[in-house]
C-alpha cells in the first residue's frame, strides 16, 4: 500500500470524517461534537515541545475570540491521555496559560491518518501542524499545513474564518489581505442585464465589471 493511500487526506468540500476519541474533557463522537457551531481542528506535533507549547497557549489565549465567532477548538498530538493533562498541568503552573479546550489523546494515530495529519516524508510518528476549518454541517471548508518546525500564525487563523463565515452570510468573496471592516468583493453579472445594471452602479468601486468592491455592513 502506497504512503498516499495510507495517509489520504480529507479535501475541502469534503463531509469531515467521524471518530470517536478520548480528550482532556472527556470521550467524544465527532458527529456529535460542537453542534450546531464551527470547529478548529488543529494537531501538533508533541507534548512537552518549544512550539507546540507557544501555539497551544495562542489558541488558549484567544479561545475568547473563537467562542464570540460560535466556534469551537479541538486539539490533537499522538501523545496519551496522561502525557496530556500533565502538560496541561506544567504549562499552567509555569505561565498562567490553561488549555481548557478538549485535546484528543491519538495515540494510536487513527484520527491522525483519518485526517492526513501523518506526512511520512516529515515524520512517521508525529502529525503535522494541521489546521482544519469545519462548519456546523460538519463540512470542511479550509485546510492549511505547516512543518514541524514552523508555528502557525493564529491572526490569519481567525481572519480566515471570518471571511469564511462572512461570505456565507453576504454570499461574498474576499480579496487579498481582507480583513472584517473592508471592502468585499461582489459577485460578477452573469447576463446581459446583470450587466448593464453593474456597469450603471455608483455604489461600488469598479476596476471592471468583473472586478468590484463594496462595503458590507456586517
Amino acid at each position: 500500500m502506497s504512503n498516499e493511500t495510507m495517509y489520504a487526506m480529507p479535501r475541502i468540500g469534503d463531509t469531515a470524517p467521524d471518530f470517536e476519541a478520548v480528550t482532556t474533557t472527556g470521550k467524544i463522537k465527532f458527529s456529535e461534537f460542537a453542534k450546531e457551531k464551527w470547529t478548529i481542528l488543529f494537531s501538533h506535533p508533541a507534548d512537552f515541545t518549544p512550539v507546540c507549547t507557544t501555539e497551544m497557549s495562542g489558541f488558549a489565549i484567544r479561545k475568547g475570540e473563537f467562542e464570540a465567532l460560535n466556534t469551537e477548538l479541538l486539539g490533537l498530538s499522538i501523545d496519551s491521555i496522561h502525557s496530556h493533562l500533565a502538560w496541561v498541568n506544567n504549562v499552567r503552573e509555569k505561565t498562567g496559560v490553561y488549555f481548557s479546550f478538549p485535546i484528543i489523546a491519538d495515540i494510536d494515530m487513527k484520527v491522525s491518518k483519518l485526517y492526513g495529519m501523518l506526512q511520512p516524508n516529515e515524520s512517521e510518528t508525529a502529525a503535522v501542524r494541521a489546521v482544519f476549518f469545519i462548519d456546523p454541517a460538519k463540512k470542511i471548508r479550509l485546510i492549511m499545513y505547516y512543518p514541524l518546525n514552523v508555528g502557525r500564525n493564529m491572526d490569519e487563523i481567525l481572519r480566515a474564518l471570518q471571511a469564511l463565515q462572512f461570505s456565507d452570510k453576504h454570499k461574498v468573496a474576499m480579496p487579498l489581505n481582507w480583513k472584517k471592516g473592508e471592502k468585499v468583493i461582489i459577485p460578477a453579472p452573469k447576463t446581459l442585464q446583470a450587466l448593464e445594471e453593474r456597469l450603471a452602479d455608483t455604489t461600488c468601486e469598479k476596476v471592471d465589471f468583473y472586478l468590484a468592491k463594496k462595503m458590507v455592513e456586517a
